[in-house]
Parts: structure tokens; sequence; C-alpha cells
């Protein structure tokens, strides 16, 4: 069998890197060998990691995503979801009907839980072990989450003590406190007068680029109990301690998940 390589253009890409053909210089199919392993798609589509884990996220906090609602978390064009969404459902990693709503398959869950995994643990490895900012090691892990191996996430973990969320608060798939943290109310919903402890900032809060900022320079992390003064359109007024009130606004206090009982 013999391919053009001229042709070149997404289906020769689709070809090697996907499907997994190996061909010589004239176009001579030298090989097939489909991707198995993790490992494997993560090296031929990088971006599979982020796309795999957001759709996971938005699934987990608001029961479905679609096209326009992935651009916009991720902070890409439609027509790159579009294209990328192709790439993960010809490997059988999610699926969806034209136009519809997208869903990860039995194996694109697999691995966007692995992804997010490794991610949690490298920001605690990050923040705990290297004293690297707080506010900053959220990006720094998704430099670094395609690159380690199966066997040194499970040696983090075990050195880390086995943590139940990421150091912003969000819960590692499968562990005990993801139903409450999930389920735990935004800061807008809270009363004036009412005390309350900070439990999480949510994955989409994070990926606003003042949130982390903001919530580090005015002391508004996991664990930071505060009192609400006020609750308007524009935002939420907080005093922390002996901490001077601030108002968080409402672009930012939606993202902050509260628990009203500890």
């Amino acid at each position: 069998m013999k391919i053009a390589r001229d042709a070149g253009g997404p289906w020769l890409e689709f070809l090697t890197e996907i499907v997994g053909l190996t061909l010589t210089p004239s176009g001579e199919v030298l090989y097939f060998m489909p991707m198995s392993s993790d490992a494997e798609i993560l090296k031929a589509f990088p971006a599979a990691a982020e796309y795999l884990s957001s759709i996971h996220l938005i699934c987990r906090d608001y029961g479905h995503t679609a096209n326009h609602r992935l651009a916009e978390w991720l902070g890409v064009s439609t027509s790159a979801v579009t294209q990328a969404l192709g790439r993960l459902k010809k490997i059988g990693l999610v699926t969806q009907e034209r136009y519809e709503h997208v869903f990860l398959t039995d194996e694109g869950r697999a691995l966007a839980l692995k992804v997010l995994k490794r991610h949690y643990l490298l920001e605690h490895l990050l923040v705990k072990t290297l004293d690297f900012p707080w506010d900053k090691s959220d990006e720094e892990a998704k430099v670094l989450q395609n690159q380690i191996s199966d066997a040194l996430a499970e040696h983090l973990d075990a050195r880390l003590g086995y943590p139940q969320t990421c150091p912003h608060g969000n819960p590692l798939p499968g562990t005990p406190v993801e139903a409450r943290l999930l389920a735990a109310p935004r800061l807008p919903q809270a009363t004036a007068g009412q005390t309350v402890t900070l439990v999480r900032i949510t994955e989409e809060g994070e990926g606003i680029s003042e949130m982390l900022p903001f919530c580090q320079r005015e002391g508004l992390r996991p664990g930071a109990r505060i009192t609400v003064q006020s609750v308007s359109p524009d935002g939420v007024t907080v005093r922390s301690g002996d901490r001077a009130a601030v108002q968080v606004p409402t672009v930012l206090a939606k993202h902050l998940c509260f628990d009203p009982s500890l």
C-alpha cells in the first residue's frame, strides 16, 4: 500500500499520529500500530489531556457540555474545539451526535481522571514540598501533568499522604469528600452576618486569570473563616480575621464555595 505524502493536511496527520501508520519517505506503509496506551495518546495529541479533563469537570459541575461551552472554558475558538473533538472521537475517547452534547466514553473518562489526579498531586508537590506559589501552581501543573508516569504518580500520592483535594479545594475523583465539596454553596448564596469556612475554589474559577492572585492577596483560601458583611449584585463584601473588609466581585465570588457548618 502506498499513500501520497504530498496530500498532506489533517488526513496524513490522522493516519500517522492517531491511527498509527508509519510511512517510508516514499509513502509506503511500513507498519500499523494502533495506540493502546495513555502515554501514546498523550504523546501524539498532548492537548487531549486538557480537553478530556475539562469535559469531565464541566459535566461534573453542570451536568453536560457542548462545543461552545468547552471553547469558553478553554479560551479557544469553537473551530479548534470541533477539530479536537473530531480527533478524540476517532480514537474512541468521546462521543457526540452532530451539534449535541459531548460525552466521555469509559476510556475517555478513565484518562481524564488519571490526568486530573496527576494534576492535583503535582500542585501539592509544588506548593507543599517545593514551596512554589499557591496562586501559580495550577498553570505549572498543567505543563507537567503529561510528563509523569503512573509509577511516579502513585509514589507522589503515597508521599503526600493521599490528599483528597487539590491545594485549591477541588476534590480528587472518587474521594469521600467529593460529593460534599461539589454540593457546597457558592459565596453569593451566603447572607449578611453569616460566618462561614471557605472550602473550594472551583476549577472554572481557577481559569480566571485574576482569581488565584486575588484570593492569595486577600487570604481567601480553603480553610479561611470569613464573615459576610453584605451581598449585592456587584459582589460580596467579606472580612477575614483582622484583615480589612474586601468586596469580592461577583464574577469571582460565584466560584468560591463555603461550608456553613464548619
